[in-house]
């Protein structure tokens, strides 16, 4: 692997082991999830990577100062992302003719081991890589290397939503690679967070189908030796299920774990606010961005993935992803005393709870025991179905839409191995929609709920 590109010869394994020993406690990623979750805190965390080293810098530096973040990102650039490194360079040799970013992020590979250390000897949080990779093991090699303490994605999660054609035996095998490594420095005395990619398509996708693909990541990675993990989940806008996700989340996460015999590995939670579509103006944007930080502080999630008021514009300026980050934790800071409970709340657990023991069970049944293989067949039979994937090997018959109070139902289920009962449910649940709008229950409404969400909302309503 390290052969693949120059930078890759400046790894050194135990090297690495001493740097990360040498560095303050304060910016080790999964220690200070742990102490936010024992006091219960939400901490604020952007999405940000520009790809010159000394711009990135400056952005960090900005983010953690003006912005207020607790922790750092360096989102990758999409041709990194492809192992693309060479168009990567060109990129980076652009950037600096030019005097401005000509990629959407950091290109950790190019710049090796040594101005990864750079940037995170510029701050005083912890950082964490984020990208999109479905081959992500010499990014890993190098960022490992470089002092990042966290490192997001996963074999299901960075695959499904990503990719055309990889097939999932690949990515999976490759993301065992990224899991053992980090078993690897976690066997050496150094941790490393592990963050499989919660929301997947970021578009109606139904809380068990997240779960599912989350909990199996992180039963992946603890069968690596990986111990800090934090499962997340993307906003879908229903204010009671999205807060039972979130609980669900860290309750089934642990459960199995548990139940597998991973009784030492350290659990946390992310929610990433609203993944769909952004209001333009500025004002309307910060409402939207106001409405996750109340989610996330009312689930008390570990942490809260932070958006911006450019969100329907592009790429923010350094200013305006500070504003979302502050915004967000004045939110959070106001909420963090509070608790939210409602019979509706149990009862949403309970179906979530139900739904996602029915997917993960089923794939450790189709893998005989082994959930690598499991999960593998598991997609291929569409018992793991990820709505609007562009993934081939994804099955792609399931269908979701909202019942009318905006929660995510499932209008066809597929082949998700529920019981009679659940499927009623969600039938129950959209044909009350169909009632209270004078229409039959059918594919018109996803269409309409897609189209909402690209306009901010969420009930698409009929068009007549």
């Amino acid at each position: 692997m390290l052969n693949q590109w120059p930078t890759g010869k400046d790894v050194d394994l135990e090297e690495a082991i001493a740097y990360h020993k040498a560095m303050p406690v304060s910016r080790n990623f999964g220690k200070k999830l742990l102490d936010a979750k024992k006091a219960g805190k939400t901490l604020v965390q952007p999405r940000a990577g520009v790809p010159v080293v000394e711009e990135h810098i400056k952005l960090m530096q900005y983010l953690e100062k003006e912005g207020e973040a607790d922790l750092l990102p360096s989102t990758i650039d999409s041709y990194t992302r492809q192992n693309r490194y060479e168009e990567a360079e060109n990129g980076i040799a652009e950037s600096v003719r030019l005097g401005r970013a000509m990629m959407n992020g950091f290109p950790a590979v190019n710049h090796g081991v040594a101005k990864c250390r750079q940037v995170i000897e510029s701050v005083n949080v912890p950082m964490q890589v984020r990208h999109g990779t479905p081959d992500a093991r010499l990014l890993t090699e190098i960022t490992f290397a470089g002092g990042f303490t966290s490192y997001e994605g996963g074999g299901i999660s960075y695959n499904l939503p990503y990719c055309k054609n990889v097939p999932m035996e690949r990515t999976i095998r490759d993301w065992q690679y990224v899991d053992r490594l980090t078993g690897l420095y976690e066997e050496m005395g150094v941790s490393i967070n592990r963050e499989p990619y919660g929301p997947l398509t970021g578009t109606l996708v139904p809380p068990c189908i997240s779960h599912a693909a989350a909990i199996i990541e992180a039963l992946l990675a603890a069968e690596q030796g990986v111990k800090n993990i934090t499962v997340g989940y993307g906003q879908c806008g229903n204010l009671v299920q999205d807060i039972a996700a979130i609980r669900t989340l860290e309750e089934l996460t642990d459960e199995y774990l548990q139940k597998y015999g991973y009784s030492d590995v350290q659990v946390t939670t992310v929610l990433h606010q609203w993944m769909g579509g952004f209001p333009a103006d500025e004002a309307k944007a910060f409402g939207v961005i106001s409405s996750g930080s109340l989610t996330a502080a009312l689930s008390k999630a570990t942490k809260v993935i932070v958006k911006t008021p450019h969100e329907a514009v592009g790429i923010p300026t350094m200013e305006a992803n500070a504003q979302g980050l502050r915004c967000t934790k004045q939110v959070v800071n106001m909420l963090s005393d509070q608790t939210f409970t409602d019979v509706r709340l149990e009862e949403e657990k309970e179906i979530i709870h139900q739904e996602t023991r029915a997917i993960v069970d089923k794939c450790f049944e189709l893998g005989n025991g082994d959930i690598a293989v499991g999960v593998c067949r598991g997609v291929e039979a569409g018992v793991l179905d990820v709505p609007f994937a562009p993934c081939r090997y994804n099955k792609g018959i399931m269908l979701p839409c909202r019942d009318n109070d905006g929660a995510v139902r499932i209008l066809n289920t597929g082949n998700l191995p529920f019981s009679k009962d659940l499927k009623d449910f969600h039938e129950a649940k959209i044909n009350l929609r169909a009632q209270a709008e004078n229409r039959k229950a059918s594919f018109q409404m996803v269409i309409d709920d897609v189209y909402a969400i690209g306009k901010g909302r969420l009930v698409g309503r009929p068009r007549y």
